[in-house]
């Protein structure tokens, strides 16, 4: 039997009805897979939120101005936002990035410190960034992803923090799945209806814009610091055989371009949620995947990877610790 058989086995022989733990099951035989192991361990998880601001806010996407940004990250260091409590809760260690942020943090911050620019682009005038700020992007995620790797990490999430990143993963899901601008929009951080319609105008402007095909390039025209740095870093774990924990829409869009850059990256992710953003159920279905949890969220900071940890800790223990109905001298049914 080659491996995928022997997990299959064991999940079947333990003392309940085939089937019976539904998803914890298929998360079972995903990680045993990703490790190439029967007994799968969970080391040192981490959380990475990436911060980043985004020029397209000028053309009012988002019912917040991008000071936020800045405010959240400072929310973040503090220990104030549902990211922290979440990671707090499930013993993940939490990591915040500047990825991009229009704000000088002060040097003594307890503060990844990696800023590309103080902002991309507003992207409906031109690229989002320049060809070296989206390489710089992508290769500083993927040393994050390596600096984790060597603290004996094996399981990591990404989160993220940028007023009008979810324009920025609007036109990325709009670019690589060919769905209408219309159907990949949805109300971010609160926009009402009229609001929403406005967003859809700008974002179907700005897609006539850049007549772009190859993936860097769509990255660089539509990509904010913080999306091209997790594209990066998603790129590096699954290298590595790290498991990645996918939160919700943003970190959706970033697996969709790194599945464009190389498809073998969807092996190493689980899709937490279901994000009540609207885009982000098509997204899933393009990606053939199935999200573990749906609980209307909407947050974004990776808080539905944080969230959903338990159940995939919950799989490995039922693997591992769980007796086979031999051990237990339970009969099976004929």
């Amino acid at each position: 039997m080659n491996l995928q058989e022997k997990l299959i086995q064991k999940i079947n022989l333990k003392t309940k009805p085939l089937g019976s733990l539904g998803i914890l099951e298929d998360l079972a035989l995903k990680i045993g897979l990703i490790q190439n192991t029967l007994t799968p361990e969970l080391k040192n998880p981490s959380m990475i939120v990436f911060a980043g601001d985004h020029g397209i806010t000028d053309e009012k996407v988002s019912p917040f101005p991008k000071e936020v940004t800045f405010q959240m990250v400072m929310n973040f260091l503090q220990g104030g936002a549902a990211i922290n409590v979440f990671c707090k809760q499930n013993h993940i260690c939490l990591k915040v990035v500047d990825a991009g942020v229009d704000f000088d943090f002060e040097p003594t911050l307890n503060l990844i410190q990696r800023k590309i620019a103080r902002g991309t682009r507003n992207f409906i005038i031109e690229k989002a960034m320049t060809e070296k700020e989206c390489s710089d992007a992508l290769e500083e995620g993927r040393k994050i992803a390596q600096d984790e790797f060597n603290t004996n990490c094996n399981i990591i999430a990404f989160g993220e923090m940028g007023i009008g990143n979810t324009s920025s993963a609007a036109m990325l899901m709009h670019k690589f799945t060919k769905l209408p601008v219309e159907v990949c929009v949805g109300k971010g951080t609160g926009l009402d209806d009229k609001g929403v319609q406005h967003k859809i105008e700008v974002l179907n402007r700005a897609s006539e814009k850049h007549n772009v095909q190859i993936p860097f390039d769509v990255l660089q025209s539509y990509g904010g610091f913080e999306i091209a740095m997790m594209v990066g870093a998603m790129l590096q774990a699954a290298e590595l055989g790290m498991i990645i924990l996918v939160d919700g829409f943003i970190a959706t869009s970033a697996v969709i371009t790194a599945f464009h850059f190389n498809a073998d990256v969807l092996k190493n992710c689980i899709f937490t949620h279901l994000s009540d953003e609207r885009g982000h159920k098509l997204c899933l279905e393009y990606l053939k995947v199935e999200p573990v949890l749906q609980l209307r969220m909407r947050l974004g900071e990776g808080s539905g990877a944080a969230v959903a940890f338990p159940i995939v800790q919950a799989a490995v223990s039922f693997l591992n610790e769980m007796s086979s109905f031999e051990d237990a001298g339970v009969s099976n049914k004929d």
